[in-house]
């Protein structure tokens, strides 16, 4: 094959890749606390076909290849909702929650109570505080939530305020290395938890999605047209192949 088409098809192979990432970042444009992902490109060189009769060094095509992806952990836009069950972290945080048998981390906070009073994800996840999950009873009312993440109640006709946890706020060195798992959970992965010093809790709002809706879909239709054009680009090598071909056809032997 030639390079002019193995270059081409490289591209477009890390344009539909691409095209993967934003379809993902669109889709989730309205999931709260959602964090976008980018993709990342990189030429690689290689050089092309040979034979031991050739005169000097190969020249060498220039690829592109798809890195991987990274992370826009930048901070969701807060939206207020009146509901004193609906947190949201103002910082670089997570919310620790019991999913899976283990420990993960979440960015949504519009958390509710489950039939035996405890607090939960929208997924049914038990929201995890610095003694374990929190649990309301059925007389707790005027639920009120400091920056810190203490919970405090009042219970019945009583005064005074009860505290019923304190919303554990797990930071880590490098969010970036978190381990996305779907369902808007994240793993540990190789990052490294730290004492939590910068971030607090607002209550009554949900931090939304990072995600640029226009930008998405400004770049989606760039990744479309620089996929159109290689397409064309591609076919016109094709047929100027084939036009030589049959032009030599016609060259008497």
């Amino acid at each position: 094959m030639q390079n002019a088409l193995l270059i081409g098809l490289s591209r477009q192979m890390t344009l539909e890749r691409q095209m993967d990432v934003i379809a993902n970042n669109v889709a989730n444009a309205n999931t709260n606390g959602f964090k976008a992902d980018h993709s990342l490109f990189e030429e690689f060189l290689n050089s092309n076909a040979r034979e031991d009769n050739f005169i000097g060094a190969d020249r060498r095509v220039s690829y592109v290849q798809d890195r991987g992806t990274y992370r826009d952990i930048g901070q969701g836009p807060m939206e207020p909702t009146n509901n004193p069950l609906d947190m949201a972290i103002d910082g670089n945080a997570y919310f620790a929650v019991q999913a899976n048998g283990g420990e993960l981390f979440t960015r949504d906070g519009k958390f509710s109570l489950n039939s035996t009073g405890q607090l939960v994800t929208p997924d049914g996840n038990l929201v995890l505080g610095t003694g374990g999950p929190i649990t309301f009873q059925p007389t707790d009312h005027d639920i009120n939530v400091a920056p810190d993440g203490t919970i405090t109640v009042l219970e019945g006709t009583a005064k005074t305020d009860s505290i019923r946890g304190k919303i554990r706020m797990a930071s880590f060195d490098d969010p970036a290395k978190l381990t996305k798992l779907g369902a808007n959970l994240y793993a540990a992965g190789s990052a490294t938890q730290q004492a939590n010093a910068k971030s607090s809790v607002r209550q009554g709002y949900v931090e939304k999605s990072n995600v640029n809706s226009v930008g998405e879909m400004t770049r989606m239709v760039e990744v479309m047209r620089s996929y159109t054009a290689i397409a064309n680009l591609l076919q016109q090598q094709s047929d100027l192949h084939k036009s030589a071909i049959e032009k030599l056809a016609d060259v008497p032997a």
